[in-house]
This record gives structure tokens, C-alpha cells and sequence, in this order.
């Protein structure tokens, strides 16, 4: 694959700068949720286990290169120490890592976002935190779309790997899109097609059925005369829509859009809803809205699931926050589950929306591989290099 692994690194004695995303929600200076420090745990366990010395370096929020007390890294070092177990020495300031005489045993960097020479990608930045370390581990997928110092200048400066959840990230997503086994589909769903142009137009070309969900479905069908009343739609996306389901024929792609949708005047929990056929003759009133996909559509997405091998998802069905019309995204969601589970599919997910839908749908566990990266999961499957994986081949 062209990257290397904690594998292949001799880590004894070594001091080796790790490059985590423990970049996790704070509520009144508690962790609320600390599945990102959860994932970190292997890899810093595997460099102690190997006679390492690991200095974590991490950001918190966005201080833009200035000191912000309220996003210091100190408020994350108790939940840091209850996953792993053991104590962290806290690093002030990347002045006090340089004076430091011996390394301790496992460290942690305060907010490397503190430094403007971290988001300019600057190379004497980096050059002193190369300093730090004899070895560099990146084990922040969702950071890797950045360049920035820690994530790439640094691997040119030092001996790179990944570390195990970097390592699972590459492997899942190249086994799902850089080699998969065929036929291959994506569920991309949302609420706009603007957000995701560069990603339908990547995935077109290689798959061999694209379900398209949610707000993004509306333009669709309206791009091809339906007429969608008060429905979320891009009418200035009409012709891209058209472009690529063009696209699709072309390269084999087939497309499934909802062929019927749940329809409702009120956009709130519980609202009194219909279920009415969806096609280019479709007209609804001006105050109905699609806010699901229906009953017909649900079928057909679990027949096409069963004749895949390998399944992509990103993005809901429908309005999945909103009861009754996460109707459709746990239906497809549990199909897809379940075919994993019996060892039929792989199937891989990630975003924010994408992640926080399986787990209401209580089929996260049985997918392949669920991604916690938003922007930088996007950003492969648009078919972008990303630096901080491009910097780790180099």
C-alpha cells in the first residue's frame, strides 16, 4: 500500500512523536464522548509494549495559532489517563519539550494549534518538533486532509509510519474503493447535492449502483420535472443532477431514487404524514415536503443490497433525527448490517450524520468499518490525495 506500519518500525528507546485526534466535545470541562480517545488506545499501548517512548501531539477546536486557555488539551488529559490506564506527563509549551533532559515515558503536547507554524505547514516548525522524536507515527485519518505540520511536513523529516487506526482507515477505505470486491454500491444521502458534487462525480465512474438519500433525492427528481413543493431543493443544481445521471449511463452506474417518499406539512417528531408515489409527474402541494424515503423505495434498496459484495455509505435516507421519517435510513441500515454480519458484504461508513444514524439504527457494530473522519473521509471518496497519507508514501 505503499505506507508503512508500527510493524515495521524498531521502536525500543525510540522517542516517537504521535500524531493523535482526540479532538472530542468538552461539556463544562467534562468529555462528554471519548470514542476518538477510545481509538487512539492500541496504537499508543502497541509503541509502549515495543519499549517506545510516545509524546502525543493533538489540537483542540480552532485557536488559529494563538493561546485560547478554554481549548488547552489539559481539559482531555483525565479521560486521556482513564483509557490508558496509566499517568501522562502534560507538556506546557513545545519550549519547555525542548529543555526537557530525559523524555518521559508517555507524553502529552499541549494544543499544537496554539502554533502558527502548525496551519501554515511551516518547515522550521516542524523541524523542532522533528527534534522532539526519532520516529513520527500518524494515527489521525481525520486529520490527514490537512496540511499541516504535524500531520505532513513532519513525516519528511523523520522516519514515518502509520499507527493502528490510521492503519485501519487506509486498509477499510482501499479495500473499498481502490480494490473492491464487485459489484460495488454507496448509499450518499444529506441534504445537498451542493456539498457533494465532487464526490457523485467521483463515484459514478466506479460503482455499479449509487443510491442517492435525503434533501439530495428532492433535486434529483426535480431536476427531472417532479414537482417537489416546499421539499429542500437546489434548484441551481438541477443541471449538475442531470450531468451526473448522465455520467452514471455512461459509465454503468445504475442509479435507485426514491420511488416513493413520505409527505408531510410539518417538519417535527410525530407530524401526520402520507406516503405518495415520487417520479418526474410527481406534484405536491406547496406546503408538503418529502421528508423520508417510503415503503416501495425501502424494498428496492434492500434487493439492490443483496446483490452487492461491497457497500459504501455516507449520509442519511431521510430526516433520521425526526421520527417517523428515519424510517428509511434504519430500514437500509439494518439490512445492510445484517448481510455484513452473515459474512455476505463489506461494507464501510463514515461522517458525523452517517455514524450517528447507524448507531440510532443499532447497526454500527455489525459494518466493516465505521470512519469517526468527517471531512477527511469525504475527501477520499471524492478521489482527492490527501497529505498526511501522500507525506507518509513519500
Amino acid at each position: 500500500m505503499g505506507w508503512k506500519s508500527l510493524d515495521d518500525m524498531d521502536l525500543l528507546g525510540k522517542r516517537v512523536l504521535v500524531r493523535v485526534d482526540i479532538n472530542v466535545p468538552v461539556e463544562d470541562g467534562r468529555v462528554t464522548d471519548t470514542t476518538r480517545i477510545d481509538r487512539i488506545v492500541p496504537t499508543v499501548t502497541d509503541i509502549l509494549q515495543k519499549g517506545g517512548k510516545p509524546m502525543l501531539l493533538a489540537h483542540f477546536g480552532r485557536p488559529k495559532g494563538k493561546t485560547v486557555p478554554d481549548m488547552s488539551l489539559r481539559q482531555i488529559l483525565p479521560a486521556l489517563q482513564n483509557a490508558l490506564g496509566q499517568d501522562i506527563t502534560f507538556i506546557e509549551t513545545l519550549e519547555a519539550a525542548e529543555a526537557m533532559q530525559d523524555t518521559p515515558t508517555l507524553s502529552l503536547l499541549e494544543n499544537i494549534r496554539f502554533y502558527p507554524g502548525e496551519e501554515a505547514n511551516d518547515p522550521d516548525f516542524a523541524a523542532r518538533l522533528a527534534d522532539l522524536g526519532d520516529v513520527y507515527c500518524n494515527d489521525a485519518f481525520s486529520a490527514a486532509h490537512r496540511a499541516h505540520a504535524s500531520t505532513e511536513a513532519i513525516a519528511r523529516a523523520l522516519p514515518a509510519c502509520a499507527g493502528r487506526l490510521m492503519q485501519a482507515e487506509l486498509s477499510a477505505l482501499e479495500a473499498a474503493l481502490a480494490a473492491p470486491e464487485r459489484p460495488v454500491g454507496a448509499v450518499v444521502g444529506g441534504a445537498k447535492v451542493s456539498t457533494k458534487i465532487a464526490l457523485l462525480e467521483n463515484l459514478v465512474g466506479k460503482l455499479d449502483l449509487l443510491v442517492i438519500g435525503g434533501g439530495m433525492a428532492n433535486t434529483f427528481l426535480a431536476a427531472q420535472g417532479a414537482q417537489l413543493g416546499a421539499s429542500l431543493q437546489e434548484p441551481d443544481y438541477f443541471d449538475t443532477a442531470k450531468d451526473i445521471m448522465a455520467q452514471a449511463e455512461k459509465s454503468g452506474c445504475r442509479v435507485l431514487l426514491p420511488v416513493d417518499g413520505l409527505v408531510s406539512k410539518a417538519f417535527k417528531s410525530g407530524a401526520d404524514h402520507k406516503v405518495i408515489a415520487l417520479d418526474n409527474g410527481t406534484k405536491l402541494d406547496d406546503d408538503q415536503m418529502v421528508l423520508d424515503a417510503g415503503p416501495d423505495t425501502i424494498a428496492l434498496v434492500k434487493s439492490a443490497f443483496e446483490g452487492l459484495k461491497t457497500l459504501i455509505w455516507n449520509g442519511p435516507m431521510g430526516a433520521f433525527e425526526i421520527p417517523p421519517f428515519d424510517t428509511a435510513t434504519v430500514a437500509a441500515a439494518r439490512a445492510a448490517a445484517a448481510q455484513t454480519k452473515a459474512g455476505a458484504l463489506i461494507a464501510v461508513a463514515g461522517g458525523g450524520d452517517t455514524v450517528a444514524a447507524l448507531n440510532q439504527a443499532g447497526a454500527a457494530d455489525d459494518f466493516t468499518y465505521i470512519s469517526t473522519a468527517g471531512g477527511a473521509f469525504l475527501e477520499w471518496m471524492e478521489g482527492k490525495e490527501l497529505p498526511g497519507v501522500a507525506a507518509l508514501r513519500a
